[in-house]
């Protein structure tokens, strides 16, 4: 059922023919190497040069990113950092084997990564093409500390990615690994395949709101899961594609105190929208984390990875034997250079299009933390409060409330104590559009629309302008007509842009952008109005 692409189907080459070969893929056009060493939704369409996420492998710096639940362009200064990243490896490989550079280049930005989130250099950090491939390892290290089979519980299976569903249960996400093998969709990874219970966030009664018995659905699942004689693999909220978190402090308290040793956390916080004292509290707690580099950090697409604490690696190099199938989903480079057992089941295989777009995302975690952090604080809050006002004040949307569990923040949270995520629908005559009219709206803000906008000059300038919102949300709706939510985004890149020593100026440039989120607002008006979105061809739809 898979078969192995021929750039890694040889075996283990001798140590110079192999790192030639390697250094002389080093020399592929940087564009390429970025959209490489992923799965398939990083290709670029072959006529509009984007990939599914709407963005180029290169800056485009006309365009707005208000995006980043989804993804973000690449800005210009971590496409130089990248650029520079692969300039000094090949310099490096003139003087050493290729995957000896490339290894000590990875532990050194396991260390920088360390860094800039503050985190004790006893955590380690796995490496992946994304964060649906980190949900994989999760399970395949859970599968080691619990030995035994867990079943997963997916704590807002209907707001995360749309791969949790196959990796939950073990199984492929996609037709082709990062790692150029095919695969069939759905189909069991060898080894790691098992069972899964999907814990959706929203409330079954009409409207959009987070359920309000979550925590009580959290414990009935685990104690049912645990009375079978499974341990649990418990994948917990942080936050959702709208923003929300769960289960409660209070809950996780309560689970670690009825089930010690039997449930292992894993926190889905691939949006990267917490803050640095919540993300060490996890840690702390024994919890492994997921994390991207590309979603609130604004680094390309895609780059993951796995958090995972001292106590929990202290077991890994003892577990016996391997899941065949994560071979597939790893090479050598992405465990820490510490866990020598493990990592010698692995091939030699360096990622360099991971690499290049972990650097890449460094460079803007790296900025953003370089903002005093009561600055980041005050933009964030005087943008949500700036968003929030637009979007009450506009005929055609409707914001969806944040959860009050959220609302009830606490100093953990930091700067995420305001919301970052800003989703709403679309209307007109007060009443929902259809799911095919928003993924519509949503392609069209990404183009030039100034020739299907008929009116004044202002109205067509508006409509010119290409700027990127999160893609739709498909909302599931017992006994109504499915929905769909659009999200404003404000990613790091935001605060890195607008910050500045003087606080004046600084305020302008906060001030600008949210007369460009105005612009957006009436853009989409122009277009809910003119009927203009159902005029961009539906091949360059991104998946709802």
């Amino acid at each position: 059922m898979s078969g192995r692409a021929s750039r890694w189907s040889e075996p283990e080459r001798a140590s110079d023919g192999g790192s030639r070969y390697r250094l002389r893929d080093l020399f592929t056009p940087l564009d390429t190497l970025l959209v490489s060493g992923g799965d398939p939704r990083l290709a670029l369409d072959p006529e509009d040069r984007v990939n599914a996420y709407g963005c180029a492998a290169s800056p485009e710096p006309e365009i707005w990113n208000f995006a980043s639940a989804t993804a973000s362009t690449i800005s210009q200064a971590a496409y130089d950092r990248a650029a520079l990243a692969r300039e000094e490896l090949m310099h490096k490989c003139l003087f050493d084997e290729v995957e000896v550079a490339f290894d000590a280049r990875c532990e050194d930005m396991r260390d920088e990564l360390r860094s800039h989130l503050q985190l004790s250099p006893r955590v380690d950090v796995v490496f992946s093409p994304s964060g649906t491939d980190s949900q994989l390892h999760a399970l395949f290290l859970a599968r080691t500390i619990l030995g035994a089979r867990p079943v997963t519980i997916v704590v807002g299976a209907d707001q995360t990615g749309s791969g949790t569903i196959h990796t939950a249960r073990g199984h492929h996400f996609s037709s082709m690994t990062a790692s150029g093998v095919a695969v069939r969709k759905d189909g069991a990874v060898a080894g790691l395949a098992g069972t899964s219970l999907a814990l959706p966030l929203r409330e079954v009664a009409p409207g959009i709101a987070m359920r309000a018995d979550a925590d009580a659905a959290v414990l009935h699942a685990v104690e049912a899961t645990i009375a079978q004689g499974a341990p649990v693999l418990l994948q917990i909220m942080d936050s959702s594609k709208l923003g929300w978190r769960a289960p409660s402090t209070a809950c996780l308290d309560e689970i670690a105190r009825r089930w010690p040793r039997k449930v292992q956390v894993v926190v889905d916080a691939c949006q990267a929208r917490l803050g640095r004292r919540r993300l060490r509290s996890y840690l702390d707690r024994g919890y492994m984390v997921l994390i991207t580099g590309s979603k609130f950090f604004g680094g390309p697409a895609f780059s993951g990875a796995l958090l995972v604490p001292k106590g929990l690696s202290r077991s890994l190099d003892r577990g016996e034997g391997i899941a065949p199938g994560i071979l597939d989903y790893a090479g050598r480079c992405d465990w820490p250079v510490a866990w020598t057992a493990l990592r010698s089941r692995f091939e030699r295989r360096p990622n360099f299009g991971q690499w290049l777009r972990w650097e890449a995302a460094l460079a803007e975690i790296g900025s953003y933390y370089a903002v005093p952090a009561v600055s980041r604080a005050e933009m964030l809050a005087e943008l949500a409060t700036g968003i929030d006002s637009m979007i009450a004040l506009s005929p055609s949307l409707r914001s969806i409330p944040t959860p009050t569990a959220i609302n009830t923040a606490d100093a953990d949270d930091e700067e995420f104590a305001q919301a970052t995520i800003f989703p709403f629908t679309l209307l007109r005559d007060g009443k929902p559009v259809s799911i095919a009219e928003t993924s519509a709206v949503h392609r069209a803000l990404a183009r030039d629309m100034s020739d299907e906008i008929s009116g004044s000059t202002a109205d067509r300038e508006v409509a010119a302008q290409r700027c990127l919102v999160g893609q739709p949300v498909r909302l599931e709706r017992q006994d109504e007509t499915p929905q769909a939510v659009l999200r404003l985004c404000v990613g790091a890149r935001l605060v890195t842009e607008a910050w500045s020593p003087d606080m004046t100026k600084a305020r302008r440039n906060v001030q600008h952008v949210l007369d460009r989120i105005a612009h957006v607002l009436v853009k989409i008006e122009l277009l809910l109005d003119r009927g203009a979105a159902a005029t961009v061809p539906v091949k360059s739809a991104f998946e709802v």
